[in-house]
């Protein structure tokens, strides 16, 4: 499989689970809508690593992966890699915890609607410039 038809996949697999988000938000399943947005975030951004020929490493987050290889891209401007990068570091950091939660941290109880809008924000963002950058 090439990295273009690779990298195609990726952006479908986005595209699809990025649907579900507003399905578990209007049944007040903020936390899963975070975890989903962190995987929609993370197909989306390998992507288009792929896309631009670069290897995906094995890890959730590679905002900083797009950071470093950002002249690939140039026609997403510099503040929007800025941002995925952001988007994809807040949703790594609470992929676990608003999966399996902890001792003393409900996911149920602990993640908010704002956090879910921010989540889907940020899965839409990274949908749409991944858009912008694969080929379908």
């Amino acid at each position: 499989m090439t990295n273009g038809a690779l990298a195609a996949s990726y952006l479908a697999k986005a595209t699809m689970r990025l649907t579900t988000l507003p399905v578990l938000f209007q049944q007040d399943g903020y936390s899963d809508v975070v975890r989903e947005a962190q995987e929609v975030v993370e197909l989306a951004l390998k992507g288009m690593l792929r896309q631009a020929g670069v290897e995906t490493p094995r890890w959730h987050d590679v905002g900083g992966v797009l950071q470093e290889h950002r002249g690939r891209f140039p026609n997403v401007p510099a503040q929007r890699i800025e941002q995925l990068a952001a988007v994809s570091a807040w949703l790594r950091e609470n992929r676990e915890l608003s999966f399996y939660g902890d001792d003393g941290f409900i996911p149920t109880e602990r993640y908010s609607r704002e956090d879910a809008e921010r989540a889907m924000a940020g899965a839409r963002l990274a949908v749409a410039v991944a858009g912008t950058v694969i080929r379908t």
